[in-house]
């Protein structure tokens, strides 16, 4: 099964780049920048890694982005995940991007959009990697700031494919970012959020409604309303859901306890991502493995919620034809 999963064509459409960064990676760039980081060690940096909750991994995360200063770094970030997620047999990657994290340390938004922009061109060209860039807001952060991001943004729009919501989601309902994604909406952006992983169904209920979004990342707290989940089925609303990343942040206690067979046996339109796999325990191949050890669910499954993410991914029609090719392959 192992040689399966690791075969079949895998498209992730819930990364954060900058969740990526391995302990590796961070100790060298802080080196090669004068980073001063409060650890000694890769092991300790790893041993960092138990999070009690989202803010308490969110305070690691904002923490590690310290190291990444300029263009040179960004790429070498995505090019140091693009390469191990080609290796386990991903053939599209859809990165979250939060420039408002690096624009508060004084990184300028070129650096950024620029370093990440080479490493899309290198994946593509060494690796038959395809690749999406979603612009998310940081929802802890005010509403204006969002809406003066998509301004300052402008002349990189061309190279993002949607606007997304991320960070702390309690208290952050995403009717607070109302008339940012509307003017993503204007500028022809698809549109995504994160809803309902520690919020309440309610927020996944905004998502819909409010911000008119056309995939919820997480929602795995949909099954506590009836009425939500029978519309996001009968809408083939796409869920990006991330198990390790709802394990390692105490969503639920165990994978046994994931709600994940329950969403699927509702009939809902789901997806398997990573999240942040630096942090979580590993990248796509072992989310797809986590779910067989912990449901014992059949290859036919695994190609169906494969299929799935090919379909709802941010590609061209050429890419999706060739990918379902694979897939078909795959048996």
């Amino acid at each position: 099964m192992r040689d399966f999963l690791k075969a079949l064509p895998k498209a992730e459409l819930h990364l954060h780049i900058e969740g990526t960064l391995e302990p590796e990676l961070m100790m060298a760039l802080a080196e090669r920048n004068g980073v001063t980081l409060p650890y000694a060690s890769v092991e300790e940096v790893r041993a960092a890694y138990d999070f009690a909750d989202l803010q308490s991994f969110l305070d690691l995360y904002f923490q590690g982005m310290s190291v990444l200063l300029t263009a040179r770094d960004f790429e070498d970030l995505a090019m140091d995940y693009f390469q191990r997620a080609a290796a386990e047999g991903v053939v599209h990657v859809e990165m979250h991007v939060d420039p408002q994290a690096h624009l508060s340390r004084g990184v300028a938004l070129e650096a950024v959009m620029e370093g990440l922009e080479r490493a899309r061109r290198r994946a593509e060209d060494e690796l038959d990697l395809s690749t999406a860039m979603i612009l998310a807001f940081l929802r802890d952060r005010p509403a204006d700031e969002a809406e003066a991001l998509l301004e300052q943004a402008a002349p990189y729009l061309d190279r993002v494919d949607a606007v997304g919501l991320d960070s702390a989601e309690v208290g952050h309902p995403p009717s607070k970012f109302t008339q940012a994604f509307r003017r993503a909406a204007e500028l022809g952006l698809a549109r995504v959020a994160h809803a309902g992983e520690e919020g309440p169904p309610a927020y996944i209920h905004e998502a819909l409604d409010v911000l008119d979004v056309c995939r919820i990342d997480h929602g795995v707290r949909c099954l506590e309303d009836e009425a939500l989940v029978a519309r996001l089925r009968d809408e083939a609303m796409v869920l990006t859901v991330c198990p390790l990343s709802n394990l390692r942040l105490k969503v639920v206690e165990r994978m046994e306890a994931h709600p994940l067979p329950a969403m699927l046996e509702a009939g809902l339109n789901l997806t398997l991502n990573s999240d942040d796999p630096a942090y979580f325990g590993g990248g796509m191949l072992e989310n797809f493995l986590a779910c067989q050890r912990a449901f014992g669910w059949s290859r036919e499954t695994f190609a169906r919620l494969a299929g799935n993410a090919i379909e709802a991914a941010f590609m061209s029609e050429a890419r999706r034809a060739e990918l379902r090719q694979r897939l078909a392959a795959c048996g």
